[in-house]
């Protein structure tokens, strides 16, 4: 069985609306993007590093999948995962791309996506792709949360965690914290919200 693991970068209120760059994702007017870049040092890049070289397909959004299509075929250098990988794409819209290996999800993506989780492969790694990662939080279908938090708030944008997000439990299987103060964290679900008195 395949795990999905949700890999975001995420200010401290939650958001996740393009981090890389001022025209990755100004939807409703942010105005704030790339506001990572200035967090950024060797302990993160380190980070960012050990994650994309792990073994994995990505699973990716519409808007995410156009803006990586756009970019990571010419620079495969910095990532060769990236190439190779199948890139399973949520859409209602796309049905082909340029970039291969990909194949295109539409109609009951929730239920798509469980029956790609139980056959055999590589895990599916989820970056950004806020829209579906809602899908994902809500039919209860990640495996793990692999955060990057940064010391900023930006008071409006995508946030993580949107309404229907269904209650989880999770432990920490790693954690770091930058010199910049960026927490790098990744959680692995476990079972059920443990509750008690104190």
């Amino acid at each position: 069985m395949r795990k999905i693991n949700v890999l975001e970068f995420m200010s401290l209120d939650g958001v996740i609306q393009s981090p890389g760059g001022e025209k990755e994702d100004n939807g409703d007017g942010f105005a704030y993007g790339g506001w990572m870049a200035p967090h950024t040092d060797g302990v993160s890049g380190a980070a960012m590093k050990k994650q994309m070289n792990a073994p994995a397909d990505l699973l990716l959004g519409r808007k995410t999948f156009d803006n990586f299509a756009k970019f990571w075929p010419q620079h495969a250098d910095i990532w060769p995962g990236s190439a190779s990988a199948t890139k399973y794409v949520a859409s209602n819209t796309l049905t082909s791309s340029e970039w291969k290996p990909s194949v295109f999800l539409n109609g009951d993506v929730a239920k798509k996506i469980s029956e790609l989780k139980r056959q055999e492969g590589p895990n599916l790694h989820v970056w950004g792709s806020g829209n579906l990662v809602q899908t994902l939080l809500k039919h209860d279908l990640v495996d793990a949360l692999w955060l990057k938090i940064f010391p900023v708030t930006l008071g409006s944008g995508k946030k993580l965690f949107g309404e229907g997000t269904i209650p989880a439990g999770f432990q920490v299987t790693e954690s770091a914290v930058t010199p910049k103060g960026v927490i790098i964290v990744n959680y692995e679900r476990a079972g059920a919200v443990p509750t008690g008195s104190m």
